[in-house]
């Protein structure tokens, strides 16, 4: 291993949006140059809350948008190793090794999965989504990783990640590195609706995607301040999603400030407000959108980084799994019990 690792990811269950972004594809893009990067595919996560055929049969379709909105996004290819959860089988042998690392009790206090549970309309919790956390530790600790860029919602989880790594370094010898957390700058994103945090489920989303149009028709659909009926009332810029968008994503700190003052006084309309910040994210979506359509143009070439960087992780997830069985002792238990087999056969064919 020549550089330290860096692994995150996101489930396909949709076009990436602004949210993500500034959540970690931001701190990905900044860091790709500084680790060796795997970004995972998600789709087995992707079950524990959505898991219908016609559900799996769509990940393809979304496994390819995720790849294509982190290329337009800018991570370089030749940095990035991109694969597919599902078709690397032996991450399956390392959560089961996990899961005997943390308690239920553990599981139960992390807040995010009785969330994850509420939005996808589940009364109870099923097994799989309590065990999130730990099939993630099997995610980040397969490939050995040192940094994860995630989410502020994901930031329990990858603690569990931690807990885990040192449990098993303590009971069986230093295999993994204990990897470092890494939240961005802005870990929470308020949607469109200025009610909850940016989500695909929710539908409050500006996509990394989203034309020229429908940007301006989702800004101009944004909350502001619902106490301020004309342009002539003082309004409030805290806590005001437009506001923080324009904090967020308009360079132009002088337009900002002055848009401030303007609100606060009651002398600029929200009009010019969200034509402002319509501007702002149209321009700071402009690159990737040129770079998403060169990707794009290139049939088949999403397709071959996810084959090509399925195979070369599970080379190396297949070389973890080697280490954690002979640290745990499996190896040698099941040397000893073969060797056995084999002395017997040896004697059975000598006597006849």
């Amino acid at each position: 291993m020549t550089q330290p690792r860096l692994l995150t990811g996101d489930r396909p269950t949709g076009k990436l949006h602004l949210g993500h972004y500034v959540g970690s594809l931001e701190n990905r893009v900044r860091l790709q140059h500084q680790y060796e990067c795997f970004f995972i595919i998600a789709d087995l996560h992707m079950l524990t809350t959505k898991n219908s055929r016609e559900d799996i049969l769509e990940s393809a379709e979304n496994a390819r948008h995720l790849v294509l909105d982190s290329l337009a996004a800018g991570i370089e290819p030749e940095r990035a190793t991109f694969y597919l959860q599902s078709a690397i089988p032996e991450l399956s042998e390392i959560n089961t090794l996990f899961q005997n690392l943390v308690t239920v009790p553990r599981l139960e206090r992390i807040p995010s999965l009785k969330e994850m549970a509420r939005a996808a309309g589940k009364e109870e919790m099923p097994y799989g989504l309590l065990g999130y956390p730990v099939l993630q530790a099997a995610d980040i600790l397969c490939v050995r990783a040192h940094i994860v860029p995630v989410g502020k919602d994901n930031a329990s989880h990858v603690e569990v990640t931690r807990e885990i790594a040192r449990r098993f370094n303590g009971l069986y010898g230093e295999v993994f590195p204990i990897p470092e957390l890494m939240i961005g700058d802005v870990p929470t994103l308020v949607g469109t609706d200025g009610r909850a945090k940016m989500s695909k489920s929710v539908g409050n989303t500006i996509l990394l995607s989203d034309d020229e149009a429908t940007v301006r028709r989702k800004v101009f659909s944004m909350y502001t301040d619902p106490a301020r009926i004309r342009a002539d009332i003082p309004g409030t810029v805290e806590g005001n999603p437009v506001f923080v968008y324009h904090d967020t994503f308009n360079p132009d700190r002088a337009e900002v400030d002055d848009l401030k003052r303007r609100y606060r006084e009651g002398t600029v309309a929200d009009v010019e407000v969200k034509e402002r910040l319509t501007e702002a994210i149209n321009a700071f979506l402009a690159p990737m959108r040129e770079r998403r359509a060169a990707y794009e143009a290139d049939r088949g070439y999403v397709e071959t980084l996810i084959v090509e960087g399925t195979a070369r992780t599970r080379d190396e997830v297949v070389l973890t799994v080697r280490e954690m069985r002979s640290a745990m002792g499996l190896t040698s238990t099941w040397n000893r019990i073969r060797r056995r087999a084999e002395d017997r056969a040896k004697k059975i064919g000598a006597a006849g």
